[in-house]
């Protein structure tokens, strides 16, 4: 293939939570700058052509199995057969060298050192935060997962460090050290967001970083974890471009930055919320953004479906909104998914209302049901429920 991860200079990105919206993020920015970048995310909520993307516009349909189809015969030559992954990630590497692309940013798949998206060697390395999540395999601990994240720090690099933990920390810029990366960004001491205020439909922010400050920036993403995941995208451009940017382009970027299935609002009366919060921390930060961006509806109802080794009770626990009426049930679309009865236990464990909706549809209906007219109804528990939840939303506002 000629190695197409090294045609173009990368942004490689990597954390718990929070990774997806910043690789969005970074990709607004450079759109804004007029710099043609492709953005590879994971995973994908409809389509697997939103995963492979290039200002903007996802890959069409025909130039996706044109890129498949030339990777088909790899396992005859390797003699192994690629994971699923590893076909998608090498297809958009190769993609984005065939259309010449000025940047890659490049969201990790899981971890960071053995991920098959390290091929490249980021020129930044951002890393949003740290948190307990795929435990099975990245290790039981926070400073386990660490380690396996800061394998994406290269030499030469920069690493724009989000993760404020000394003790975490630490191990980015240790790795940093042994990697010979050029230099560590730290939230706090070279770049934060400040003064944060809720606004319609997003968040206002003081924003500075070692190039420059900007004051009253809009973020058109709801919830504080964006203004954090949009410090560390600002960081992280102007750490690859080597320059200020300009006022106009950071306000631009930020305010027309769309994340779909991230605390999404797709339907009004009663409200319907999509967050694709699938851990203890992200719900939790789901459940701030409810009592901080959703002050109005009295009631809200929890459509929730979770995969294995998932824990429903910790996602309903982080949601700690003593709004919450009602917990319809789903079984997500997916062959990792936990029965609805898991969502059940947990609810009724928790003292809250629960019922079985069946799929993801049926729940979706069944919550609006619920609902009365000045309600929210929040999706969330998976991305694979977030998605199949969207894409049933999407028809009915066609018919």
């Amino acid at each position: 293939m000629g190695s197409p991860q090294s045609a173009y200079p990368v942004v490689h990105v990597t954390g718990t939570n929070g990774k997806g919206s910043t690789t969005r993020l970074v990709g607004s920015l450079l759109q804004a700058e007029g710099v043609r970048a492709g953005c590879y995310t994971s995973p994908h909520l409809e389509q697997v052509n939103e995963r492979l993307a290039i200002a903007d516009e996802p890959i069409p349909d025909a130039e996706l199995a044109a890129q498949l189809g030339a990777l088909a015969e790899l396992e005859r030559f390797l003699g192994i057969k690629p994971t699923w992954f590893e076909l998608v990630t090498a297809a958009a590497f190769r993609w984005f060298s065939d259309e010449a692309v000025e940047a890659a940013v490049v969201e990790v798949g899981l971890g960071g050192r053995y991920d098959a998206t390290n091929v490249a060697d980021g020129s930044v390395a951002l890393v949003t935060n740290v948190e307990l999540d795929h435990t099975e395999i990245l290790g039981s601990s926070r400073e386990s997962i660490a380690a396996e994240k800061a394998g994406i720090v290269k030499a030469g690099s920069v690493l724009v460090l989000g993760e404020d933990d000394p003790e975490i920390a630490r191990i980015f810029e240790d790795e940093a050290g042994k990697a010979g990366a050029a230099a560590v960004w730290r939230r706090g001491e070279d770049f934060a967001a400040e003064n944060v205020r809720v606004a319609v439909g997003g968040r206002v922010a003081d924003l500075w970083t070692p190039a420059g400050r900007y004051d009253d920036v809009f973020i058109a993403l709801r919830g504080e974890h964006q203004v954090e995941n949009a410090a560390v995208a600002l960081a992280g451009v102007q750490a690859f471009l080597g320059d200020v940017l300009p006022d106009d382009v950071v306000r631009e970027a930020f305010g027309a930055v769309r994340v779909p299935g991230r605390l999404e609002v797709v339907r009004r009366h009663p409200t319907v919320v999509l967050d694709g919060a699938h851990n203890a921390a992200g719900a939790a930060a789901a459940g701030r953004a409810l009592a901080e961006d959703f002050e109005g509806p009295e009631r809200i109802v929890v459509v929730m479906g979770t995969l294995r080794n998932r824990e429903a009770g910790d996602l309903l626990t982080g949601l700690t909104s003593d709004r919450i009426s009602t917990v319809v049930a789903c079984t997500p679309p997916s062959p990792r998914a936990q029965p609805a009865s898991a969502v059940l236990e947990a609810a009724s464990a928790l003292g809250l209302r629960a019922e079985d909706g069946g799929e993801v549809a049926d729940a979706v209906a069944r919550a609006i049901q619920i609902a009365g007219r000045d309600d929210l109804v929040l999706v969330t528990g998976s991305l694979y429920v977030v998605g199949a939840a969207r894409t049933w939303l999407r028809q009915q506002s066609a018919t």
